[in-house]
């Protein structure tokens, strides 16, 4: 079991990876990562990633980087549990440019739907911080939520209704704290 990351580990690890990368690309950081560069919590498990387009040499690097920084990387993105909303590169938010290697956080709206979805106690606290931060916009999460309505299907370990009730409810305040 590696150490749980805090910041400056997370911020170490995009450093490192920048570097070592040998093309340019884009590092999408999610979940937990997210929530702890945006200061709502202070540290996660691991660092959730999203590569498109992977930078050659991530791999390797990401191999050798966990180790060396003793830290979890996981391959993991909000699109892999829920559609991603349409426009989500665009509402991706800059965090640096280490090397040919662009980070950024993965698109708010998608993070804080699948958060919705998953329904961990967690998950909807980093959802409120996302609101409190202005990062998303509460009122739209219905209506983000109608957007990926027809890419459900794709994803059939999700019921539908039950993932509507989640975000209505989510919204309308009756959300368990």
């Amino acid at each position: 079991m590696r150490a749980i990351a805090d910041a400056a580990r997370i911020r170490r690890f995009i450093e490192a990876l920048g570097r070592r990368a040998r093309s340019p690309g884009i590092v999408y950081l999610t979940g937990g990562a997210t929530a702890v560069l945006h200061g709502f919590r202070p540290t996660t498990i691991d660092v959730d990633i999203k590569m498109d387009p992977e930078p050659a040499g991530a791999f390797e690097a990401i191999a050798s980087l966990k180790d060396e920084l003793d830290i979890n990387v996981e391959l993991a993105s909000p699109d892999q549990f829920v559609p991603a909303v349409p426009g989500w590169q665009e509402r991706s938010l800059f965090i640096a440019q280490h090397g040919p290697v662009k980070f950024l956080h993965y698109d708010p709206i998608t993070q804080a739907l699948s958060k919705i979805e998953r329904g961990d106690a967690r998950d909807l606290a980093d959802v409120r911080a996302l609101i409190a931060a202005g990062l998303v916009d509460e009122k739209k999460l219905v209506d983000r939520f109608g957007e990926i309505v027809p890419q459900l299907p794709r994803y059939p370990a999700i019921d539908v209704d039950a993932f509507e009730s989640k975000v209505r409810a989510f919204v309308g305040g009756g959300e368990k704290k």
